[in-house]
């Protein structure tokens, strides 16, 4: 194996996609929590400027971190769902995973050092809850799934909280919740044969597919009819309304498609995830300039 293998091996292990957007949807937490404030630079290190970007680079190595010790606890289960995966194929060792992964740790704990206390208290308990839930509640029935919509919405509450203000971004982190757990029972379905072969207990494998599916498109309901509460509230204009009516289509599409085809179903969910999280911003912008 070449070291440009390795090293492509490595890179994959962190889900850049993933991570890079996970850092992104940090900046929309602490964006809609202080507005045009975020890019203030007076303050020196306390600045929200600093700090907005600081929790983002904490948010994008914690991610790749969790991505890549996910991977070294799931080695054997991905020999079955998922050989492609960096450790299945040969590119990179689960031991070489597991130092990696401590990297970039460590190197998210060293950003985050600069942040407010409630941030910073957010992301130990992120790391705790995160290694909990891949050695211990990953195929947990409902457990599991709950834990990753925590850390999945956490990230807007984080971005919130490094500027100071995490109650602003309490809406975003509700929503964000409701769509993962949802995304994450329809992979559960997507992946039932080879938890099965591990011998996990996963929801789908517990109370049946049908049964999780129909869990999933419940927390689905529930985020979409939810979705209007920023308006309601009117933290958030119209434009953030009009702009969420696409993504809340996109996602009660994807609970439809999923008792059909998982896989295209939490694709499709992903993207209405992202585009409600750009209406959050074009609501945020449109107050902003009104």
């Amino acid at each position: 194996m070449s070291v440009t293998d390795r090293v492509t091996g490595l890179v994959e292990l962190t889900r850049p996609v993933n991570a890079v957007a996970a850092g992104f949807l940090t900046f929309i937490g602490a964006f809609v929590a202080v507005g045009a404030d975020v890019t203030a630079v007076s303050g020196g290190i306390e600045s929200p400027a600093i700090r907005t970007l600081a929790a983002g680079v904490t948010t994008v190595l914690a991610t790749g971190g969790g991505n890549a010790i996910n991977d070294y606890f799931d080695r054997d289960i991905d020999r079955i769902n998922a050989p492609d995966r960096p450790i299945p194929r040969g590119a990179v060792s689960a031991r070489g995973t597991l130092a990696f992964s401590v990297l970039l740790f460590a190197l998210a704990a060293a950003f985050a050092l600069v942040l407010p206390a409630l941030a910073i208290g957010i992301a130990v308990f992120n790391l705790l809850a995160l290694v909990a839930y891949t050695e211990w509640f990953k195929g947990t029935p409902g457990f599991g799934n709950l834990l990753v919509a925590y850390l999945g919405g956490s990230t807007f509450l984080f971005g919130g909280a490094a500027v100071g203000d995490a109650a602003a971004s309490a809406t975003l982190f509700l929503l964000a919740a409701l769509s993962t757990v949802s995304r994450e029972v329809i992979k559960d379905v997507e992946d039932i044969a080879g938890d099965r072969e591990e011998g996990l207990r996963t929801l789908p494998i517990a109370v049946g597919e049908r049964r999780a599916l129909l869990l999933a498109s419940t927390a689905l309901v529930a985020a979409v009819l939810a979705s209007p509460v920023p308006f309601l509230r009117e933290t958030l204009g119209i434009a953030y309304l009009v702009a969420v009516l696409p993504a809340d289509a996109l996602m009660l599409y994807a609970a439809y498609e999923g008792f059909s085809d998982p896989t295209a179903s939490q694709t499709h969910l992903k993207y209405g995830m992202f585009l409600a999280a750009a209406a959050f911003i074009v609501g945020r912008v449109a107050v902003l300039v009104a």
